[in-house]
């Protein structure tokens, strides 16, 4: 541990070039404005063709129209471990570079396709794969700057930018569809955030060598540093796959709202006039409560623990979840925002939690790829996601998969009161 002191301003520049490239990839969390223009309204059928600005493309089932959504997060995760190798081999210039021309040209791809099939290799594979070598390149070149002490805290502002993103994603993309329609707004998105993210990631760098992060002050209480650990000494403890585990369990939760967010409205906000007109609010305040939680959650996880956080937010959030088909029939818009912000607040504390966790138990040095290990959990916990969305096709609603999310994400909380600390991979 280096001895107390302020970080470099390298430092903050890293951090703030790393929320600038989260800005732009956290367009998968504003996914729900397209889903709701893409599903069939009342009187149109899956497949018929749509019109006005939207000529060319087709209207899409509920399952059909969660695809893309699900095939990029779960690409994602794949892709954050060579994108870990990448960053932890090269540097973070190279993988967020990449990053941004994978996410760009992928946006462009689908809008120019206006077909199920382009939503799916655009949005969902090219999308995927740039998403993962951005966001494995963005979190550990910013903690490496800094000590653990302050790791929670600096995750949570890196990440933040991808949970705050559909903030504004989601009522720039439900205007730019509504004024020239959906190719208009995947083509004008995918050359705004290429272009941002490639000279975001010009300023992403690692620290010297030689460099050592400044310690806490001499009145702050730490734990003494995590032992580095290579990805092969990650493999061979079983706390590995009960972080994969712990991440599939509470990520869900989340992710079944965030793909859902503008539908949910549509149903509850039928009687008010200005949410039923403005369903992108709800997936815009998400994306505020998504991105507070990360920065929350990863500050007071640093003072509790994050085992103490993890089952904070996830036991609040399952409540939410098994209170959510009963405000919905009831049609009230307010609580429908208090429950689904509890929500966004926890999945965002859960991405806040898992690289600070990750690198607890196995230090920083190579937090890039094994980060990218633990990541997985949470590309597999869009098959809950996709899962709901064939229910919601089988049974009109979503009431039962809400349940199945919450039950699992209470099952995360306990399991997690069981993970101790490795005690001697390398």
């Amino acid at each position: 541990m280096g001895q107390p002191g302020r970080v470099p301003g390298r430092a903050w520049v890293v951090t703030g070039a790393g929320v600038a490239v989260n800005l732009c990839l956290g367009i998968l969390y504003a996914w729900s404005v397209w889903k709701g223009a893409l599903l069939a309204p009342a009187g149109a059928a899956p497949g018929d063709p749509m019109g006005g600005a939207n000529v060319g493309w087709n209207y899409l089932s509920d399952s059909q129209a969660n695809v893309a959504f699900s095939l990029c997060g779960f690409l994602f995760s794949v892709v954050m471990i060579p994108g870990g190798k990448l960053q932890d081999r090269y540097g973070p210039r190279a993988g967020a570079t990449l990053a941004g021309l994978c996410l760009g040209g992928g946006c462009v791809v689908a809008g120019l396709m206006q077909s199920y099939l382009g939503l799916i290799l655009g949005f969902g594979v090219l999308g995927g794969v740039g998403m993962g070598l951005g966001y494995a390149a963005a979190t550990p070149a910013a903690v490496r700057w800094f000590g653990p002490h302050r790791r929670g805290l600096i995750v949570g502002l890196v990440v933040g930018g991808y949970g705050g993103a559909a903030a504004y994603i989601a009522p720039l993309a439900t205007q730019i569809i509504k004024d020239g329609g959906l190719t208009t707004s995947f083509v004008t998105l995918g050359v705004l955030f290429g272009t941002v993210i490639v000279l975001a990631a010009q300023f992403l760098r690692m620290p010297p060598a030689e460099y050592v992060p400044p310690g806490p002050p001499a009145t702050t209480a730490v734990k003494p540093a995590t032992a580095d650990v290579s990805a092969a000494g990650v493999l061979r403890t079983w706390q590995y796959f009960a972080l994969v585990g712990l991440f599939v369990g509470s990520a869900q939760a989340g992710l079944l709202v965030i793909g859902n967010a503008v539908p949910l409205m549509n149903t509850t906000a039928k009687a008010y006039a200005l949410f039923a007109a403005n369903a992108w609010l709800l997936a815009a305040f998400g994306g505020v409560v998504n991105a507070s939680g990360r920065v929350g959650t990863g500050t007071y996880s640093d003072r509790v623990g994050r085992v103490n956080a993890f089952g904070l937010n996830g036991l609040a959030a399952a409540a939410c979840l098994f209170a959510l088909p009963t405000v919905m029939d009831a049609k009230n818009v307010w609580l429908l925002f208090v429950l689904v912000g509890v929500v966004y607040w926890q999945y965002g504390g859960t991405l806040a939690l898992m690289p600070a966790w990750t690198a607890d138990f196995y230090g920083s040095k190579n937090l890039g790829l094994n980060y990218g290990l633990v990541f997985l959990g949470w590309g597999i916990a869009f098959f809950i996601p996709q899962l709901a969305a064939g229910i919601k096709d089988a049974t009109g609603n979503l009431d039962a998969a809400f349940y199945l999310s919450g039950g699992l994400l209470v099952a995360a909380v306990v399991g997690s009161r069981f993970v101790v600390k490795p005690g001697g991979a390398g």
